[in-house]
């Protein structure tokens, strides 16, 4: 989607005019991308960038008039988060810095329109190109793109780019203070653009939208695949366009329009596979999928993406994966490194999901949309994903806001267009760790948001995580809508509130009593860990054996429940959270969560080696029910 233009700024940055002399010569992005799904003529805008920051937020005046050197600004890479290392409370709390990049075309055509591509920035952004304002944008961990125009076609464009990483109550995740007056948000508020930055060629058309739905009725059924492309003729005048595609080896056509200057348009189409290939963690079978978009009769554009016709549902209380019931293992993470921060790259992605498979997971999770080569990574290695948007934790007298509530939902709608045609894709989860104790606030936010997410993909389930208490057993009116329930389980790690969670033997009834309060809901745990980062006796919370301890009895007792749908240990790997964390942990080493399964420099766990046992040794998937 492209952004709207809605600055109130100062009439004098709109007149601000780019110097004809730069502090650095300008580059032209490199043809490739970091991840193959997508349309043609993706450029990565790559090379050297300019940062600066501007804590005391001097204002948009004060950049502009200083664009023509280089003072103040020092060189980075980007993606980049510029609080890499800083542990202090004044880093969490977040502020604003600014980022510049001179650029040339890659082709100089007036014929073509060209917009930019963010694929994650933390948290509000402002950006310019050539002086003059473009868009704005609020959230990470979704892309947003912006077209640019007033476009040097031959010379140096000049894009500048605000970061505020500020973030409030009502944001995603929501941020505040402690009574300590310490930061809080859940993890570390890292500002900065987080994912890589793209410059996107627009022949005639841009996309819209690209849906590939294979629709499965029953494991040995046919598949229906519903494709549907809606797409924006971006030039002034009227063009015929036409879109044909394959689809693995067959062929489709989604028809031929007739679309006015900036009219939109869906091509649709519907192939029918008699013998599908399923996909599934065991077989992860994909289909090559390429659409091509002619204007005029001539090829203006082509969109590539991966397809896996597969059947997820819930079935008598249990998540169902091509007729097959599910008891999942699998691990939460962060994107999270501790040389690059949120800033990681695609080698650090195919660690973290290479060392899920070899724990033995076959779902992960974490509080926000994955990257889009992380999807497909899932894709092809056979992961399921739990996808979650950063609703986390959000208090109740925010999300009372019919806007906050508005927000989240558009949040899922975003996150539902930008993943759904991954197979990996398990369900949409519509946050995390709301109050336990919902009312008719939540109540509503459940009930719209579960609606919307059902309309907008009918094929698949949806979720919430919250936290498991006893004293908040049988909300069976406010999770009514819901398909899946998520239970964070730290029975014998934290105490809870009133000391509730304190006994672990007391978890094996508790999850008992959620089975019989949801009979009919998907149960999964979607949290269960404890903190390490020590050597000592088992008694002692904090140490190696402690946590091996922990999770062989956690586990021993998930085994006892063979209606559960799956248990996700949290976390995989260890990353920074805010300042003063301790966690449940009497020797803590702020802000580090060090509850995964490995640490912060990479090194495994004793308690590794347990939960690998139990994952490997879990049969995962049930014999075929239909």
């Amino acid at each position: 989607m492209r952004a709207p233009l809605r600055f109130l700024l100062p009439a004098i940055v709109l007149l601000a005019v780019v110097p004809a002399t730069t502090a650095r010569a300008a580059d032209k992005p490199s043809a490739k991308t970091l991840y193959a799904d997508g349309p043609e003529g993706r450029y990565l805008i790559d090379g050297n960038w300019l940062f600066r920051l501007d804590n005391e937020d001097q204002g948009v005046k004060q950049h502009y008039m200083r664009q023509s050197s280089s003072e103040g600004w020092k060189t980075v890479q980007v993606p980049n988060v510029w609080n890499l290392g800083d542990p202090s409370n004044q880093s969490m709390a977040g502020g604003i810095g600014w980022y510049r990049k001179d650029f040339e075309l890659p082709n100089a055509s007036k014929a073509l329109a060209w917009a930019v591509r963010f694929e994650s920035v933390n948290y509000r952004s402002r950006v310019w190109l050539n002086g003059r304002p473009i868009g704005e944008n609020t959230g990470a961990y979704i892309p947003f793109s912006m077209q640019l125009p007033g476009l040097k076609r031959k010379g140096t464009n000049r894009l500048v780019i605000r970061v505020d990483s500020r973030r409030l109550p009502t944001d995603f995740p929501p941020s505040g203070l402690n009574e300590a007056g310490v930061p809080t948000g859940g993890w570390w508020n890292y500002g900065g653009i987080q994912r890589e930055v793209y410059l996107e060629k627009l022949d005639a058309v841009d996309y819209k939208q690209v849906q590939v739905r294979p629709v499965l009725a029953c494991a040995t059924c046919a598949a229906d695949v519903q494709m549907r492309l809606t797409l924006r003729n971006v030039t002034s005048g009227s063009k015929r366009i036409a879109v044909t595609g394959t689809f693995g080896s067959r062929h489709v056509n989604l028809g031929t329009k007739t679309l006015g200057g900036g009219a939109i348009a869906a091509f649709t189409d519907t192939l029918r596979i008699d013998k599908p290939q399923l996909w599934s963690p065991q077989t992860p079978n994909l289909y090559k999928v390429h659409f091509t978009v002619t204007a005029n009769g001539k090829k203006v554009s082509g969109y590539d993406l991966h397809s896996g016709v597969r059947s997820i549902k819930v079935s008598n209380g249990k998540l169902v994966l091509n007729g097959q019931p599910l008891q999942l293992r699998g691990v939460g993470f962060h994107e999270d490194s501790k040389s690059q921060g949120f800033a990681i790259d695609d080698a650090r992605r195919e660690e973290l999901l290479k060392d899920a498979k070899e724990l033995g997971a076959t779902v992960i999770r974490t509080h926000y949309p994955l990257h889009p080569y992380t999807h497909e990574l899932a894709d092809r290695m056979g992961l399921l994903i739990w996808s979650e948007v950063p609703v986390y934790a959000v208090k109740t007298q925010y999300l009372k806001l019919k806007s906050v509530r508005r927000l989240a939902t558009k949040e899922l709608g975003k996150n539902i267009a930008a993943n759904e045609n991954h197979p990996s894709v398990m369900l949409w989860s519509i946050g995390n760790e709301l109050s336990s104790q919902p009312g008719p606030v939540q109540n509503a936010y459940i009930k719209s948001a579960t609606a919307f997410a059902h309309e907008m993909d009918p094929t698949r389930p949806v979720g919430l995580a919250v936290a498991g208490y006893p004293s908040s057993l049988c909300q069976a009116d406010s999770y009514k809508p819901l398909d899946v329930l998520g239970i964070n389980d730290y029975f014998g790690w934290y105490p809870g509130p009133s000391g509730q969670i304190f006994d672990r033997t007391k978890l094996s009834g508790y999850l008992d009593a959620v089975r019989q309060c949801y009979a009919d809901k998907a149960i999964m745990i979607t949290e269960f860990g404890a903190e390490a980062n020590r050597d000592g006796p088992p008694e002692e919370k904090g140490t190696y054996a402690f946590q091996q301890e922990w999770v062989n009895f956690q586990l021993g007792v998930f085994a006892t429940k063979p209606w559960l749908s799956g248990a996700l240990y949290w976390a995989l790997n260890e990353f920074w959270v805010r300042p003063g964390w301790e966690g449940g942990n009497p020797r803590p080493l702020s802000p580090l969560f060090q509850k995964g399964l490995i640490s912060y420099d990479g090194v495994k766990k004793p308690a590794w080696a347990d939960v690998q046992r139990w994952f490997t040794q879990t049969q995962q998937f049930g014999p075929a029910v239909d």
